[in-house]
């Protein structure tokens, strides 16, 4: 044994056969490899896990005797002040528009990625799921039109519209030894695809007043975005900067701020610096002079030739993937654990005290949201599949029956994240509106995925076929 060799037995967690590794027992689970999509499924999961607890929670506070210091919370005052400048808002509307601009930039960044690489790039496969979301998104905000047809109740038409991807994909997922694989990548592809129409929603009839002037700013900060990808620029200080000015420029000019976050996405380079044959290159080589310079029993710290080699490493590592890969994989854990939950804890505090609950469900704009979440979306998603499949432009995914498609459908009616936001913007100075939407988002949200679950989980018992029933 070299002088200042820990021995083996000494190492802690170290299995024989293993010389050299020394970790702590918790840290087996990061040696799994998982594809993105795999580690994508698993963060979604686990986000809908947690947004289940938050919204548990915070539904108890504002049912209880806690309830004042909520909603103080909520519309506690914060500012950013420079010199005479500043920028002042609630802590509601901070998270609102602030925070829930990470979350649309890494919709975005999934979106991008959809397009280039994922069910969206090839359109056959697409087509399916983009007829679902275009049927699913249609039918629910013409039943809310029905029932809520003129006065500030119609502006809740879009707050149906959508599908919360983290509650989904987290009901499916539970299901996951009983459904093929392929029917939730058709699910996540549906919600991502929800994603945009949602963020189109927004943009052109969720804006205040517009103000061309700071329009024309944030026109001309997305071109300077879109000229760092196009010349190459793989740095994210650069394009942080300026998304930062860009949310502000869109946030003066009565658009939503937060589809900064989309438009900054989309700018982000999808391309590496190093080509994979490039990369496995000059990591044989890197690995060559690791060997040649290794001491075994010597430590990395006193060795600067090793740490040299170490950081090439790392930087090779960071070369060969795209920057639209490496910051949705940065991203999406602080997003799914921190902004989501954050947002839900501040938007989803419903007073439910206040008469009976089936009273409320009774007001139209609760009715038309349950109703648009609950019978659209099925309608609209299995209607339009059915068509699709029926015409030959889509086809089923593999090992799929078109009733498992009809009852992924009603999870598709769990609105929750993207409805309470849209609520929030059609309803902001009607606060009755705003809690009756709250109010049909939940009912709906537990509905559809109670009968989804249950739905799904019969279905699992029967043989799959391709057979359309």
């Amino acid at each position: 044994m070299n002088p200042g060799e820990t021995p083996a037995e000494e190492r802690p967690g170290e299995e024989a056969g293993q010389a050299g590794l020394i970790r702590a027992p918790w840290e087996r689970a990061f040696e799994r490899i998982l594809t993105p999509f795999e580690e994508f499924i698993h963060r979604q999961t686990t986000s809908g896990l947690l947004l289940i607890v938050t919204t548990v929670v915070v539904l108890l506070i504002a049912n209880s005797g806690l309830a004042k210091g909520y909603q103080f919370l909520v519309q506690l005052p914060a500012a950013i002040s420079i010199g005479d400048w500043s920028l002042e808002k609630t802590l509601q509307q901070w998270v609102n528009h602030g925070l829930m601009a990470l979350y649309f930039f890494v919709i975005g960044m999934e979106l991008k990625r959809e397009l280039l690489v994922g069910e969206l790039a090839d359109l056959k496969r697409a087509a399916l799921p983009v007829a679902a979301a275009i049927g699913g998104m249609i039918a629910p905000a013409l039943i809310y039109l029905a029932l809520n047809p003129e006065g500030a109740a119609a502006r809740g038409w879009g707050i149906p519209m959508a599908t919360d991807i983290a509650f989904a994909v987290g009901v499916l997922v539970l299901l996951a030894a009983r459904v093929p694989k392929a029917l939730i990548t058709f699910l996540v592809a549906l919600a991502i695809i929800d994603d945009l129409g949602a963020v189109l929603v927004i943009a052109v009839f969720y804006t205040q007043e517009l103000v061309f002037e700071w329009l024309a700013a944030a026109a001309a900060l997305f071109s300077l975005l879109i000229a760092f990808n196009l010349a190459g620029v793989r740095k994210v200080i650069p394009y942080f900067l300026v998304a930062v000015l860009l949310w502000y420029a869109l946030l003066q000019s009565g658009v939503h701020a937060t589809l900064a976050g989309v438009l900054g996405a989309f700018s982000v380079p999808a391309r590496p610096r190093y080509e994979p044959s490039l990369f496995s290159a000059k990591v044989k080589n890197l690995m060559m002079r690791f060997d040649s310079i290794h001491r075994r029993g010597a430590s990395i710290m006193t060795n600067d030739q090793l740490r040299a080699v170490v950081q090439a490493l790392d930087d090779g590592v960071v070369a060969v993937q795209t920057p639209l890969q490496r910051l949705e994989h940065i991203w999406h854990l602080p997003v799914a654990f921190l902004v989501v939950p954050i947002f839900a804890f501040f938007n989803a505090g419903i007073p439910l005290q206040t008469g009976s609950f089936a009273d409320a469900l009774a007001d139209p704009v609760a009715l038309g949201v349950t109703a648009g979440l609950v019978f659209g979306k099925f309608i609209g998603i299995t209607a339009a599949s059915a068509l699709a499949l029926r015409t030959g432009l889509a086809q089923l995914p593999t090992d799929t029956r078109f009733s498992q498609i009809a009852a992924v459908s009603l999870l598709g009616g769990i609105g929750f994240t993207m409805s309470f936001f849209i609520a929030e913007l059609g309803f902001s100075g009607n606060p009755e509106h705003l809690l009756m939407a709250k109010t049909g988002v939940l009912a709906a949200s537990l509905l559809c995925g109670t009968a989804g679950f249950v739905w799904l989980w019969l279905l699992g018992r029967a043989r799959p076929d391709q057979a359309i029933r």
